[in-house]
């Protein structure tokens, strides 16, 4: 298994999560509001288990590689080796952790690269600590979700001898902005979606800061002030600092990056102003002055600032374009003599295409598919029109702002679906359509336009006849629809368009899911989760194909529903491209489920390694893969 996790970048909030935290003793203080995003640098790992020990292989950020480091999954030996310090105490006191709150066996890291300076603002640690509770969490499959993850992370950190913010971990959620609110101990975390391209420079500024020196000065200010400087502090990091948080949000929201470099210059401005005066030792900061005001990059920035705990460690730019970020590296490297890394921030690409297997034979309506593919069984929509389900299906996904649409069909089968979409009917038939239904002729001709079929030459499972799309699909997220499922939206957008939406605000793998009762759950793959918006969200933490009531009711119960309902799938999943190749390694490895290619075991791989959301469906669902279901979906769906 291949595990990424970048470092962190604190866009804007430096300090607030500490300062936030004092509210448990002062609630008069304002909460803790910070911006942060992912690095596209990082730590890169393969990891595997291993029976008894923690093993630890590193590659350091200049390339030297260290002594292994080894432990039994002892959690005294743990526990010591936490609090030793260094690189490797926070495997250790992660793994402590762990073990306090899982039953595990041990791990086999080897960090093949690290290209993420350390000790430059950018939490190199807490990488380390996201890593090592990642590494746990796929292997031994704990069911953590991302923030989950973060928590065991931080709480592995603070093992050691280092006493971290609460947003370093926030790298666990990778190269996407995220808000963090801290209250106390409370901690809330929201993703941020942006519209536009963003190009950010991170520079070492080659001086130096100690942290230690300026994190004791400023908690002098807390929990309650006592001189005008001590309310100085207080005001940059609450009320204005959340003010300025809340403009970024919606700056970065709407794609806006020359609002989010003002705001970066008003934030730097106001730091010096009230935090400054209380440690000038170390928050004068003439390194990071002297970049920021370097005359040389003013045409190619929107703004910048400090990072982390500010003073001379790090700087920050958004540039105007991506060609002026390479013009402010070329800048600073040339004439500063600094080193820059490049962060970049990248909208969730958007769904493009749509596919749609039809290739199966439809054992349970025999004999009537031996004369009728299902797929093109009829049925009679909202307006009274009939039509084969599959165009029904198509529709449903053009309706969405699906461009483009694949059908995976039995090659003998194809020229019946062209006939459908691609072939008017001979003249003597079309002249005896309504002035209406001729139009429709016209109609069905574009859609055809916008329709590729693909053979499935081998009918070897449901998995098997996605990943013939591979190569249509290429390396794009894409909609995937059953193509014996109809679907009846209850609000004003269709269910591929909530579905669509539900992507574009997470950017994660979206599942579709329903409520059903215990008695229908064996019909249904089923999942079971966490909520994270209750009634309308979750974070998967189980993909069940088929499974029986008993196994249901012990394993895939989800808070606050009935005890005998369930989620199962709604029969719509918008997938990025990586599920092709856990498709081909079962293929490549024969790993059959009932002698065929299933597509859930891959879903689940992608669950433990990406995270996947399922969605409660505002609409109904329609099978019309049995008798019973089919003659329910002639009575009921418009």
């Amino acid at each position: 298994m291949k595990i990424f996790v970048p470092g962190r970048i604190c866009l804007f909030g430096e300090h607030s999560d500490w300062a936030g935290g004092y509210r448990r003793i002062n609630a008069d203080i304002e909460k803790g509001q910070a911006i942060i995003c992912g690095t596209n640098q990082g730590l890169h790992a393969e990891v595997k288990p291993h029976p008894t020990k923690l093993i630890l292989r590193a590659t350091l950020s200049d390339g030297s590689v260290v002594e292994p480091f080894e432990l039994p999954m002892d959690r005294d030996a743990l526990a010591e080796a936490a609090q030793e310090g260094g690189f490797f105490s926070y495997a250790a006191g992660v793994a402590y952790q762990v073990m306090t709150h899982y039953r595990v066996r041990g791990l086999e890291i080897n960090n093949t690269l690290t290209d993420l300076p350390v000790k430059k603002g950018l939490s190199s640690s807490a990488a380390v600590c996201v890593l090592i509770a990642r590494a746990f969490n796929r292997t031994y499959d704990l069911k953590l979700t991302t923030r989950g993850e973060m928590e065991l992370a931080y709480l592995g950190e603070i093992t050691t001898p280092s006493r971290c913010g609460r947003l370093d971990q926030g790298c666990a959620y990778g190269n996407r902005p995220i808000a963090m609110t801290f209250d106390g101990d409370q901690l809330d975390v929201r993703e941020i979606s942006i519209k536009k391209d963003m190009h950010f420079v991170i520079v070492d500024l080659h001086a130096a800061k100690d942290t230690h020196e300026i994190l004791r000065h400023l908690n002098r200010s807390y929990p309650f002030p006592e001189t005008e400087l001590h309310q100085n502090v207080q005001d940059y990091l609450g009320p204005i600092n959340a003010d300025i948080v809340a403009r970024t949000h919606t700056a970065l929201e709407a794609g806006d990056a020359e609002k989010v470099g003002a705001l970066m210059i008003e934030a730097q401005a106001a730091f010096d102003k009230h935090l400054q005066p209380a440690c000038p030792s170390q928050l004068t900061a003439p390194a990071l002055h002297k970049v920021l005001a370097h005359d040389a990059l003013k045409p190619y920035i929107y703004g910048g600032k400090g990072v982390g705990s500010q003073g001379d460690g790090t700087a920050q730019f958004i540039a105007r374009d991506e060609a002026s970020q390479d013009k402010i590296v070329e800048i600073i490297e040339g004439e500063l003599e600094m080193s820059c890394l490049k962060l970049s921030l990248t909208p969730v690409r958007q769904v493009r295409k749509a596919v749609i297997p039809a290739a199966g034979f439809g054992a349970q309506l025999f004999p009537a598919t031996k004369a009728v593919k299902k797929e093109l069984f009829p049925i009679v929509d909202a307006e009274g029109r009939a039509k084969p389900v599959i165009l029904a299906i198509v529709e449903e996904a053009l309706s969405a702002g699906i461009d483009q649409v694949a059908i995976i069909v039995q090659r003998e089968d194809q020229e019946l679906f062209e006939d459908i979409f691609c072939t008017p009917p001979p003249i003597e038939s079309f002249n005896q359509l309504s002035k209406k239904d001729q139009d429709y002729c016209t109609y069905l001709t574009d859609i055809g336009n916008r329709i590729t079929f693909i053979p499935q030459d081998l009918q070897d499972g449901f998995g098997h006849a996605v990943y013939c799309a591979r190569d249509w699909v290429g390396d794009e997220p894409f909609l995937l629809l059953l193509g014996d499922h109809l679907y009846a939206s209850d609000v004003d957008a269709s269910c591929t368009r909530q579905m669509l939406d539900i992507y574009d605000k997470y950017g994660q793998n979206t599942v579709g899911v329903k409520r059903t009762k215990g008695e229908n759950v064996e019909s249904f793959g089923c999942v079971s989760g966490i909520w994270r918006d209750e009634n309308e969200t979750l974070t998967i933490t189980d993909f069940y194909e088929k499974p029986h009531i008993e196994y249901a009711r012990q394993h895939l119960h989800i808070d606050s529903m009935a005890d005998d309902e369930f989620l199962t799938i709604f029969g719509q999943y918008v997938l990025s491209s990586k599920i092709f190749d856990y498709l081909e390694e079962e293929m490549r490895l024969n790993m059959r489920v009932k002698g065929q290619f299933q597509l859930t075991p891959c879903l689940d791989r992608m669950r433990q390694e990406d995270g996947f959301i399922g969605y409660v469906v505002q609409g109904r669902r329609f099978d019309i893969g049995t008798p019973a279901t089919y003659r329910d979906t002639i009575a009921n769906f418009c």
